[in-house]
């Protein structure tokens, strides 16, 4: 298990784009499952969407892949403070099933099912109460910073 000071030590995002608030398992080069607890505090709900705040697709797509970039990092033993980052490199087959709203816990699901040089891909998954949410295959790509 990883908490909020563990992932800041692994990613580079900080507030408010840190979008993964623990981890709850994972198994290095295979498979990870995290979550996010959405709060009516995030500042994406100020315009998304006023009387009915829903949380924005894309920020779900990366919740997912911060949670890809967080397996990678522990499968190569690298942190923040690496040389490199993990980018979206492709999202295929993206499906939104149901809104997250504030007060959902979003669980965060990826299963590496290809990896390439440096790039990987994932079959990921966001749930809420056990209710599919958002399914999609991410593409990420390891980015040298110099």
């Amino acid at each position: 298990m990883l908490d909020v000071n563990d992932i800041k030590e692994t990613l580079p995002h900080r507030y408010p784009f840190l979008l993964v608030d623990r981890v709850i398992t994972y198994t290095a080069d295979e498979s990870i499952e995290a979550v996010k607890n959405v709060s009516i505090n995030e500042p994406f709900f100020q315009g998304h969407f006023p009387g009915f705040p829903v949380m924005p697709g894309v920020l779900i797509i990366e919740a997912l892949a911060q949670t890809c970039g967080i397996l990678g990092f522990k499968t190569l033993g690298k942190t923040a403070a690496s040389d490199f980052l993990y980018m979206i490199a492709g999202v295929n087959n993206a499906r939104f099933r149901r809104p997250v709203v504030p007060g959902d816990q979003l669980k965060l699901f990826a299963k590496k099912t290809n990896k390439k040089r440096s790039i990987w891909v994932f079959q990921c998954r966001a749930e809420v109460e056990g209710e599919l949410a958002v399914e999609a295959e991410l593409m990420v790509v390891e980015k040298p910073l110099k």
